[in-house]
């Protein structure tokens, strides 16, 4: 007796694919918006920040920020040395102390205004003659340069220069670094610049 057999062609089955999942959005690539998924910190406050005001250029050489432990914990203030200057030859400086960082700087801004230099600055863009200055532990050596040399400066020494209207010079730092010494020496190098007509007069001839 013959038996029948029946086959039975193979339905192709199709992989089961999991439903996509969404994740939630990261905060961005590093250094974007928040680095590792948190919040924005919004933009750095730069340490040489300047703006104009009053026809005066106003510029923020450094910030510190000084603690006082206390018995219930500790209180934070602000030191901010602030160089202003019409850049025509008048600059001057001034430290502002405050529990905020605003507040020092606007300190800093009213001590420097009360405190302005005025020195010469012959038609290149530079100063009348080579000068060394020293104040506190710093000290600071500056010499004409030519134009198109630019300002050879670097630190508060610069913040100073660029803030008087200097635009050719030649600077070095023989001394210490701190740049509330740098700026006081730069200071006092303006200070003792004369003319010819100056040393002509001084001479009484």
């Amino acid at each position: 007796m013959a038996t029948e057999t029946t086959t039975t062609a193979a339905v192709p089955t199709q992989p089961i694919v999991p439903a996509a999942t969404e994740r939630p959005e990261r905060g961005g690539e590093r250094g974007g918006q928040g680095g590792r998924g948190g919040p924005s910190r919004g933009p750095r406050r730069d340490r040489n920040a300047q703006r104009e005001e009053g026809g005066f250029k106003e510029t923020v050489v450094t910030i510190n920020r000084v603690a006082k432990v206390v018995k219930g914990g500790k209180r934070f203030s602000f030191s901010a040395l602030v160089v202003v200057g019409d850049a025509a030859g008048q600059v001057g400086y001034g430290m502002g102390k405050a529990k905020d960082v605003q507040a020092a700087i606007l300190k800093g801004n009213a001590h420097a205004r009360k405190a302005l230099v005025k020195f010469p600055i012959v038609p290149e863009g530079t100063i009348p003659h080579e000068i060394v200055a020293k104040f506190g532990s710093a000290k600071v050596w500056m010499k004409p340069a030519t134009p198109g040399t630019g300002v050879i400066a670097g630190g508060g020494v610069r913040a100073v220069l660029e803030a008087a209207g200097v635009k050719n010079i030649l600077t070095k730092s023989l001394g210490s670094s701190n740049a509330f010494n740098m700026v006081g020496a730069t200071f006092e190098a303006l200070k003792l610049l004369r003319t010819k007509e100056d040393i002509i007069k001084l001479r009484g001839k």
